[in-house]
Order: C-alpha cells, then sequence, then structure tokens
C-alpha cells in the first residue's frame, strides 16, 4: 500500500495524541504506519529499519518493520516491546500531530501516566484476538481520570480474525460499558489492520461492514478546542527576576508559565498566600512587551506595587482567587515501588510550589475491572485509589475537573527523591 500525498498548509491545528494499550496491542506498528502513510517517516529512516537487505531504494509501508520507526532504544528492538515514552510528528493538510507512544507493560505505568498528561485525545489499542484486557482497562481508567476529551478505541489486527464484524461489536460493547461506568462522554470505536494498513489512513477492501471514519479522517476531524483562557487567571511563579544592574537598580519580575486565564495591562492581581494586591505595570516576553497575555505563554509580569512574592507563590486576578487549604484529598496512581501507606511522609510537587505531606487516610482502592470503591490498607504499584493529604503549608490548587494545570501534581518520596505518585485534586478542606 502506498502513501499518501500530503502538501502542507500554513497556519494549521495542532493535536496533542497518545497511544496506550496492553502489551502486543500493535502500538509502535500503527504510529509506524501513520508515519508512513503521511510521510512523516524520513528516507533514512526507512532505510535503516528495512526487512530486506541490501537494496537502495526506499522501501514501501510492506517492507519495512513498522514499529522499528518508533522503537528508538537499543533495548526496545532486542526486546521487542515499547519500553520508554517516544513522542513522534507527522502532519496532514488539514492537521499537525505531537504522538506519544506509551509501554504496554504494567511496569511501565508510570510512563504511560507521563506520556497522557497533556494529551487531547487518546488512542487505545485492543488486539481483536484477546479483547479487553486488565491493562486496557487500567489504561483506560487512568484516561478518564486525566480528562482526555476524546478517546478511540482502535480494534487492531483485525487481519487476525478474518475481519470478523461479530468480534469488533463484541469488543466496542464491552469498552462502551466500561467507559459509561466513569463517565466517558466522548468514545469512538475503529476496527483496524495497522500491519496491513486498512481503516489507518485509508479503508482497504475488507471491512464494508463498517461505514464510519478512518483512524486519520476521526484524528482531523477533532475539536482540539479549549476553554483554558476562558478560566480564571493563574500564574504560578517560578523566578523572581531581580537584575540589580546599573540600568535596572530596582527591577522586579515575576517570571512564569500562565496556566489558564488571560492578563492585561492594569489588570488587579493578588498574590496567593500573603493575599497583597497591586495593578499589573509591564507584560514582558522574549520578544517584546505585550499588552495582554493568555495561556500557555511563558510571560515577567511587573507590578505598580512592591508586594512580597517568592518562587511557587501564586498570582490571580482580584476576586478570582484559587482555594488555598492545608488538607487535599485527591485521585492518586500509584507508580512507587515501596506502597503508599497510612502516616507516612511525602514531598506534594504543585505547579512551582513543592510542600511537605502526611497520608492522612486511604478514603478507597478502586478495582479496575468494576471502578468499584474498596477499603484499604495500602496503596500498590500501578493501584489507584483517593487519598487524603494533611500538608504541612497550603496549597494554592484549583480541583482537576476545574483546571488540569493547577488541579494535578506529583508525589515525591522525601527520602529517595524519585516520583511515585501522580495525582488529581479533587477537594480540600
Amino acid at each position: 500500500m502506498t502513501g499518501i500525498n500530503y502538501k502542507m498548509t500554513e497556519e494549521i491545528e495542532l493535536l496533542r495524541l497518545v497511544t496506550v494499550g496492553s502489551v502486543d496491542d500493535g502500538k509502535s506498528t500503527l504510529i509506524g504506519r501513520l508515519l508512513v502513510d503521511t510521510k512523516g517517516a524520513f528516507e533514512d529512516q526507512l532505510l535503516a529499519v528495512r526487512k530486506k537487505k541490501g537494496q537502495q531504494h526506499v522501501a514501501s509501508a510492506g517492507e519495512i518493520d513498522l514499529a522499528m520507526l518508533t522503537d528508538g532504544l537499543a533495548a526496545e528492538r532486542e526486546q521487542g516491546i515499547t519500553i520508554d515514552v517516544a513522542y513522534r510528528y507527522f502532519a496532514t493538510p488539514k492537521r499537525k500531530f505531537i504522538m506519544a507512544d506509551c509501554p504496554g507493560h504494567e511496569q511501565y505505568t508510570r510512563n504511560m501516566v507521563t506520556g497522557a498528561s497533556t494529551a487531547n485525545a487518546a488512542i487505545i489499542l485492543i488486539d481483536a484476538r484477546n479483547g479487553v484486557m486488565p491493562q486496557t482497562k487500567r489504561h483506560t481508567h487512568i484516561l478518564g481520570l486525566l480528562g482526555i476529551p476524546h478517546l478511540i478505541v482502535a480494534v487492531n489486527k483485525m487481519d487476525m480474525v478474518d475481519f470478523d464484524q461479530a468480534t469488533f461489536e463484541k469488543i466496542r460493547q464491552d469498552m462502551q460499558d466500561y467507559c459509561a461506568m466513569q463517565g466517558v462522554k466522548d468514545l469512538i470505536c475503529i476496527p483496524m489492520s495497522a500491519l496491513a494498513g486498512d481503516m489507518v489512513a485509508v479503508r482497504g477492501d475488507h471491512m464494508d461492514w463498517y461505514q464510519d471514519e478512518t483512524l486519520l479522517d476521526t484524528l482531523e476531524g477533532l475539536s482540539v478546542m479549549d476553554d483554558i483562557d476562558s478560566r480564571p487567571f493563574r500564574l504560578p511563579i517560578q523566578l523572581v527576576n531581580r537584575p540589580q544592574t546599573a540600568e535596572l537598580p530596582d527591577y522586579r519580575g515575576f517570571m512564569g508559565t500562565i496556566a489558564s486565564g488571560t492578563i492585561r495591562v492594569g489588570d488587579a492581581v493578588v498574590a496567593v498566600p500573603s493575599g497583597n494586591t497591586s495593578t499589573v505595570k509591564e507584560i514582558v516576553t522574549f520578544d517584546g512587551n505585550l499588552d495582554e497575555a493568555f495561556a500557555p505563554q511563558s510571560i515577567t509580569l511587573t507590578l505598580n506595587d512592591e508586594i512580597d512574592v517568592s518562587r511557587g507563590d501564586m498570582l490571580t486576578k482580584v476576586g478570582e482567587q484559587a482555594q488555598d487549604k492545608k488538607d487535599v484529598s485527591a485521585h492518586v496512581c500509584w507508580i512507587g515501588d515501596e506502597p503508599l501507606t497510612v502516616r507516612k511522609k511525602y514531598l506534594i510537587k504543585h505547579t512551582t510550589h513543592t510542600v511537605k505531606a502526611l497520608v492522612a487516610s486511604i478514603d478507597y482502592r478502586t478495582d479496575i475491572h468494576t471502578l468499584e470503591h474498596e477499603q484499604a490498607d495500602e496503596l500498590g504499584m500501578n493501584e489507584i485509589g483517593r487519598i487524603t493529604f494533611k500538608l504541612q503549608q497550603p496549597l494554592h490548587y484549583d480541583t482537576y475537573a476545574d483546571n488540569r494545570a493547577t488541579g494535578s501534581f506529583i508525589v515525591i518520596d522525601s527520602f529517595t527523591n524519585n516520583t511515585v505518585g501522580a495525582g488529581m485534586i479533587v477537594s480540600g478542606s
């Protein structure tokens, strides 16, 4: 099957994608197929992964190992598995894509959480021969907690089940039932063969019983509109700039990346946690001063008053302050080797602020098969539950449902400095 000839246009939208699924469901092969069929793979890459030796012309999709285009680590090629998150870029005339290929093995769930954290849409690969696996459910539940707007179930390897419609319909119903339990609103199921190319970029000749769009058509049509600019203004302070030069003896600029909302010169702002207020004097960027800035721009703000603001603080507009509490409840995906237990102490890193925390209670652990809540004394690796933390200092946050940037955090082991958990804030007290 030959690739599709695309001519690029200017100013097209970017969609951030993540591919997840159980082991050997074909994630790397699917991405390789997309790279080849959209001309996203370079000639030297195609030659490097050629199956047939000694030929100098560019290989077609059928002559190359598609998975080798994304499995970049030597260990991945040797074992035939994906270990780390691999980011790949491709584009069509309608849209640009950045896709994260995440590991399928359970022990690499931590890598999957990282790859999915910034995605606008997710592709959940399922081997048509195996159906919905436990790791598929775990990944789907995590994607639901992360609030990924669009979930696409790619029922892959349909060529291995003779393109049987009943097999596809059974898997689609299983996934619809599972996702309905956690309130997923946008779920799309597509049968395909990533190896042969059917229903990936072109329809193919084997599944006339499926009349909806191919995967690529679906990806091109997804809405990427985000209301992050309409949400309350949040600027976590990364650095306070005090050059103290002869030209700028009294300059003080507050630097950071806007997490949400917009800000204009003259707007009244308040610093959290101090509560001190002022108005915006300048919005400074590398390319010059602005009258208005919006998420996710990186800026430096100068204020008309001398107020105390430090790294880890947050600037918000007056009347739109974030919550500011010492007790926080959150859904936590645990990725540490040692289990999370009650009364154990950790560090929580939230935006630019790091605070000491104590596990006050394990409210429940989630059964990934039924999504029921069960009592637990600990949270082991790759388990998910709701945890209440007691903090040494207040956290300036929004709930994750209101703001993904200021409603998420990571849990750090204070002894090893390893990241051991990812949290999504539900409430505080």
